[in-house]
């Protein structure tokens, strides 16, 4: 049977690899229902021609005549602006792809979720930001939470479900980004252009920064809390650098269960989108013979604070990790911008965790969105203050 397919965030790393497969697929396996941007109409536009889409959503209204002028004298219907996300996202489909960066992801994505089918996660800010109303609201839906990350995918691949108390822990890998072997003095200078030069995978600019700092691990180390159900205390963090282990789960036995692959984002996304089948993905195989050594060693979290951070958010608990997220966020807006230094993002991320937990003390809520919303904008408000003293 056909499987309908919506995505969310067509024109980044993780939609442009989503309709990869989709286009080299056997005809009539999938319909592409609606396909999401937030301001890059013209690729948009070709992607909804290619895929003769249902229906295109354009968060940014600024490029919205260039969408209509591109789809004009065609079917497809045009939605603009943030609640054209929602409207996507609610179209009945098989599976929806939800890859829109950040906390902006958030809304769509519920409503994603509320439709009770399989949504693949690509958006690690939804468990950050609201871990637990997101996750009741997949249990509330009957939804099929299929993660995309590489790492929470090789976890789901390989954890025993069933078992639950026979896991001892899980093992999250980390590339170490670009400056793993930098002294701190070194990363005092780095600029836009090294922090954006991944030594292993290719990735949008924020996720590559994220990467950079170890706070990209972060996030991940919060959504595998709230994805996997397990504490902070029984989560890992270890450096990879080949990033051929993409995650690990330990058992009480002594057994350690790893998933492994190229690192190439098209496998777990291959993997989400065929489960419970799998399909094919045009990825390199894995050549044993040709791997000399397989390396691993811990964060240095002198140099890479954010991932010290981000666990002390998640163990904070409340709203905590929402106001790290955010903080994130403009930071580094600002410093791909030019407007501070690399070393200053974890500063600001810090301060601004300091000063909202003084204010609030991360009592939101955390199961009210609404009141996460509001957590976001204040945190993002009090990480703006800081930018502006640096």
């Amino acid at each position: 049977m056909t499987k309908r397919v919506t995505i969310l965030g067509a024109t980044g790393s993780i939609g442009e690899n989503t309709l990869d497969i989709i286009r080299r697929a056997e005809a009539g396996t999938y319909q592409v229902v609606a396909l999401t941007a937030n301001q890059n109409a013209e690729a948009l536009a070709a992607h909804a021609k290619d895929f003769n889409a249902e229906f295109v959503a354009l968060a940014d209204p600024t490029h919205a005549k260039q969408l209509e002028a591109l789809l004009q004298g065609t079917k497809i219907e045009i939605g603009i602006g943030p609640n054209a996300l929602i409207e996507a996202a609610k179209r009945q489909a098989d599976f929806t792809m939800a890859a829109i960066i950040g906390a902006a992801g958030l809304e769509p994505t519920l409503a994603a979720v509320a439709q009770g089918n399989h949504v693949g996660l690509a958006n690690k800010e939804c468990l950050v930001c609201a871990g637990e109303p997101f996750m009741a609201a997949v249990r509330e839906s009957g939804a099929v939470l299929l993660p995309v990350d590489s790492e929470h995918n090789a976890i789901f691949q390989v954890l025993e479900s069933d078992q639950p108390k026979g896991v001892k822990r899980l093992i999250l890998t980390a590339s170490g980004g670009p400056f793993r072997e930098k002294t701190l003095e070194d990363l005092q200078t780095v600029t836009r252009e090294n922090a954006l030069n991944h030594p292993v995978w290719s990735m949008g600019a924020k996720i590559s920064i994220d990467s950079a700092t170890l706070m990209n691990k972060g996030l991940e180390l919060i959504e595998a809390s709230y994805l996997f159900n397990r504490p902070s205390a029984e989560i890992d963090v270890i450096v990879h650098p080949q990033s051929i282990i993409h995650s690990m789960v330990e058992y009480i036995d002594g057994s350690v269960l790893a998933q492994l692959g190229s690192p190439d984002m098209r496998t777990p996304i291959a993997y989400a989108l065929g489960w419970p089948a799998r399909i094919a993905a045009p990825v390199e195989r894995l050549d044993f013979t040709q791997i000399s050594q397989l390396t691993f060693f811990a964060p240095d979290l002198v140099k890479f604070p954010a991932l010290r951070l981000a666990r002390e958010a998640l163990e904070a608990g409340g709203c905590a990790p929402c106001v790290l997220n955010a903080a994130n966020e403009q930071a580094v807006a600002a410093f791909l911008a030019g407007r501070i230094q690399f070393l200053d993002i974890a500063r600001i991320v810090e301060a601004t965790l300091e000063r909202e937990g003084r204010s609030r003390q991360f009592s939101c809520a955390p199961h009210d969105v609404a009141a996460i919303i509001a957590t976001d904008a204040s945190a993002r408000r009090t990480a703006d203050d800081h930018i502006v003293t640096l």
